[in-house]
């Protein structure tokens, strides 16, 4: 009764929701590359902002695929039941978000307290890179998807490829302010900036916000 109950409804939101899905499908399969090559590169050339940006990446693939489980829960049971289950995943991604921000000011505290930081990364670069336009075409997509469907949780996997992309920013300034200058403090600047980004997506998505 339910599967045909849904084949009565519009046919075309069953349309967008499939769109939704394959933009979800793409962006998992890139923020699995860029989650491996950000975290390795950042490791091996003891970049914090690096680090952060490739842990963030993380986060945003286990929220494309909390995502894909709200799309198929509303294919399957309704709207209703689906809102449900996207707040709780959307409080535990802001949560780890938050957990996220500290580890990065505690890091860069530590680093700028030894004293040491980065070593160029030239895969880090490229992949931060290659982030700009990716990002830029997937949250464009799914932000006009967002206001088809009415979706909060898709808007807001929109916001998180947005911050996505300006993280990538502070990450490219980062490595080539260090290539260039040398300066040793620059990386645990840099990964401070991210901090603003990364506490503002936590908060919004703990407090459920509908901007």
């Amino acid at each position: 009764m339910a599967a045909r109950a849904f084949g009565e409804r519009d046919p075309q939101r069953e349309r967008l929701i499939r769109r939704a899905f394959r933009l979800e499908w793409l962006t998992i399969g890139w923020m699995a590359v860029e989650a491996v090559v950000a975290v390795r590169s950042g490791v091996a050339a003891g970049s914090l902002s690096l680090t952060a940006f490739g842990l963030d990446s993380v986060i945003e693939l286990a929220s494309a695929g909390v995502l894909i489980w709200r799309l198929s829960s509303e294919l399957r049971d309704g709207r209703e039941r689906s809102e449900a289950a996207e707040r709780i995943a959307r409080r535990i991604a802001g949560g780890l978000l938050l957990a996220l921000a500290f580890y990065v000011v505690a890091a860069a505290g530590w680093s700028l307290w030894r004293g040491r930081g980065q070593a160029f990364s030239a895969p880090g670069l490229a992949v931060a890179l290659l982030a700009i336009p990716i990002m830029l075409i997937l949250a464009q997509r799914k932000r006009a998807l967002a206001m088809e469907l009415g979706s909060r949780a898709l808007r807001a996997d929109a916001a998180e490829g947005v911050a996505c992309l300006w993280l990538s920013l502070v990450v490219i300034a980062s490595l080539i302010a260090q290539l260039a200058f040398g300066a040793w403090w620059i990386d645990a600047a840099a990964s401070l900036a991210i901090v603003w980004f990364l506490v503002k997506e936590g908060r919004e998505a703990l407090a459920g916000d509908d901007d």
